[in-house]
């Protein structure tokens, strides 16, 4: 029973630590759901409302308390259909964040949908050259081949090199989510002491790295390895897990960058 007593007094020390840390942690976790939507701007409008009601507390005006108190249930329910969507973009966050998920979810960034294609491609010996565009400026590359300004998935990939279309040849360009061009010419290496055996793809990824802080991920179409070219360096073999983590850290993708999904992409058979 002593025990017990002390276990209550310990509790009763360190409550209103408890307490702080959990409302800090919820209030955290509000404006970092907030912060990501437009509901920025509802609570701009609510701290106005709220500003202005303090102030004619403080001042006694009578009159627009008066008029407040009255409107209070209208402003209550005019919030509540102006800022919708926003409000429905909130829950749906806080449904996706994944603290009380269950099952299979994964989490994910754009480059898992370049490495599903690249995988395919490698099975299918079909080549790609895809560029990760860093901070150089690519505009004069990006000129010779088709703008797209897609937003990047497995599938266009695919379709773009695992058909003989114009733009397979050449190579594209990503930029964050985005598949900004296709189609585009690289200048090759005029390195000599690289592999007679490597390709035009592998020659042109080497080149742009030597010119650029581009990320190039070559797949073989003689052979099918994945390469990365970087840095003046063209890293050759490579398996998926560990051209994932090259780019993860070259491009700087933090789990904060992560999307949460039921899936990683429409194609089931790349498993990380």
């Amino acid at each position: 029973m002593l025990g017990f007593d002390r276990i209550l007094y310990l509790y009763d020390f360190i409550r209103p630590f408890l307490d702080i840390a959990v409302m800090t942690f919820i209030l955290f976790k509000a404006y970092d759901f907030i912060s990501k939507t437009n509901g920025v701007q509802m609570l701009k409008s609510l701290l106005i409302v709220v500003i202005v009601y303090g102030v004619a507390v403080l001042l006694k005006l009578q009159t627009i308390l008066w008029l407040m108190n009255i409107i209070a249930p209208a402003l209550i329910i005019g919030f509540a259909l102006v800022f919708q969507p926003e409000i429905r973009k909130l829950f749906i966050r806080i449904g996706q964040n994944g603290w009380f998920a269950f099952g299979t979810r994964s989490k994910h960034t754009y480059v898992d949908a370049v490495l599903i294609a690249a995988e395919m491609l490698s099975q299918q010996r079909r080549g790609m050259l895809a560029v990760f565009m860093r901070h150089t400026p690519m505009e004069n590359h990006i000129q010779t081949g088709t703008r797209l300004n897609a937003d990047l998935s497995s599938s266009l990939l695919m379709t773009i090199f695992g058909k003989d279309t114009s733009l397979h040849d050449g190579a594209c360009f990503i930029q964050g989510g985005k598949l900004i061009a296709a189609g585009c010419f690289l200048p090759t290496s005029e390195n000599y002491t690289i592999k007679k055996t490597f390709g035009t793809r592998h020659r042109a990824a080497l080149g742009l790295s030597e010119v650029s802080d581009a990320v190039v991920l070559v797949v073989s179409e003689e052979t099918g390895a994945l390469s990365l070219a970087y840095d003046s360096k063209l890293n050759y073999d490579l398996t998926i897990e560990e051209v994932r983590k090259i780019l993860e850290n070259l491009l700087e993708i933090t789990s904060e960058a992560q999307v949460l999904e039921d899936t990683v992409d429409e194609h089931k058979t790349f498993a990380r």
